[in-house]
């Protein structure tokens, strides 16, 4: 097999560095790369924005839909290809939620009215969207949810809490998932339902801090909040068929934290080729030597897997524990890569934004900080592990 890329995509390669290289200029001062830069202060929020709707004129956000709701109808390794890219400038424009989970959804489930109304505005990066799935009490197991949604007319009336909702105090559409009928247990009578939230009365939203206080998540209440019934998506009680899709798309997309590995790699090898221990370079030392060779390794590994899903997806799979065993692998390689980062450099990796002896502002301490997180988020590493044994290796069910 040829692993080499195209001519063509070698080309496109070229195109989107020389952009981001000139994008990222305009940066804001100290900008990370990270997501506490877009969501945490409004002037990374608005950088985020402008890139977003860059990117929307150019087409790049939508290469991969079907030409007739705006897109290219590109293969998802073009789009792979452009991720990278944009990664390893740690540039923002490309909003997940939206673009990476809520529109392929819609675009496969929802009514013509709903495309028409949520998907132009998405494609033109005009927007950004958040998720309202996990809670107190359901967060891996998302099926023991309790958010209800209640006809009224010609509305559905949601109450609830939903938690850990990314960037929702900067969103512009929500997709939730509540329980349409009661009488039904676990994924039995969930209902999917996507929602405009600068319309939508009955909404509140506070901040959950993450543990170096920036403001990353939040938690959203729903109190007698009214949506329109034709904002269903799919068929009522059968959510969690169009939640499956999306997971797909989710856990396909989160290829990201292995680019960012990339991207921080380079800078830890920079770090340990200009800082000396006693008389040499760390990076001279054996053992700093060989981490850093099997974090290569490892994070060439990660990217292989997502070229590997988006390959079953252009070739028109669903591939689920496929998607479960790159979200595994790219969560836990954070996760090492964090721990590796801190053992090379000492006291120093701890040292926070800010400080004139915090190495690359602080992106370090940054990344470990966030590492725990990630092995939830999206799924857990058990929730992982039991859908790679059910559909990978067909194993009984554990319950």
């Amino acid at each position: 097999m040829d692993f080499r890329f195209t001519p063509e995509q070698e080309a496109a390669r070229e195109e989107y560095d020389a952009f981001f290289d000139e994008v990222m200029k305009e940066a804001p001062e100290n900008w990370l790369g990270t997501l506490e830069d877009v969501y945490s202060t409004k002037e990374g929020n608005d950088f985020h924005r402008r890139v977003a709707r860059m990117l929307g004129e150019k087409g790049w956000l939508t290469m991969v839909w079907p030409k007739e709701y705006g897109g290219q109808e590109a293969t998802r390794v073009a789009q792979l290809i452009f991720l990278e890219s944009m990664g390893e400038h740690g540039a923002p424009g490309y909003d997940t939620q939206g673009v990476g989970m809520l529109a392929p959804t819609l675009i496969r489930h929802a009514s013509e009215e709903i495309k028409r109304e949520f998907l132009p505005p998405i494609a033109r990066g005009e927007v950004t969207v958040c998720q309202a799935w996990s809670e107190p009490n359901a967060g891996s197991d998302l099926a023991a949810l309790t958010t209800r949604a209640v006809e009224d007319g010609d509305d559905f009336v949601l109450n609830g809490q939903k938690t850990w909702t990314s960037g929702a105090h900067f969103a512009d559409f929500m997709y939730v998932i509540a329980r349409t009928n009661p009488e039904e247990l676990r994924h039995r009578g969930l209902s999917y339902f996507v929602l405009n939230m600068k319309e939508t009365p009955g909404l509140t939203i506070r901040p959950v801090l993450s543990m170096d206080g920036h403001h990353l998540w939040d938690e959203v209440f729903f109190d007698d909040a009214r949506i329109p019934k034709r904002n269903l998506v799919g068929e009522k009680n059968r959510g969690w068929y169009v939640v499956l899709s999306g997971m797909e798309h989710e856990r396909s997309s989160l290829g990201g934290w292995v680019i960012e590995c990339n991207q921080h790699l380079k800078k830890l090898v920079q770090f340990c080729q200009e800082t000396n221990r006693g008389s040499e370079p760390l990076a001279k030392k054996p053992l700093v030597r060989h981490r850093l060779a099997q974090m290569a390794i490892e994070i060439e590994v990660g990217r292989s897997l997502q070229y590997r899903l988006a390959m079953l997806a252009d070739q028109g799979a669903l591939p689920m524990h496929e998607a479960s065993a790159a979200k595994l692998y790219a969560s836990e390689l954070y996760t090492r890569f964090s721990e590796t980062v801190m053992e090379i450099l000492g006291l120093y990796g701890a040292v926070t934004h800010g400080s004139k002896w915090a190495p690359f502002l602080g992106t370090f301490e940054f990344l470990y900080q966030m590492a725990p997180g990630w092995e939830l988020a999206a799924g857990s590493t058990e929730v992982q592990k039991n859908v790679i044994a059910q559909w990978g290796l067909e194993f009984p069910r554990p319950y």
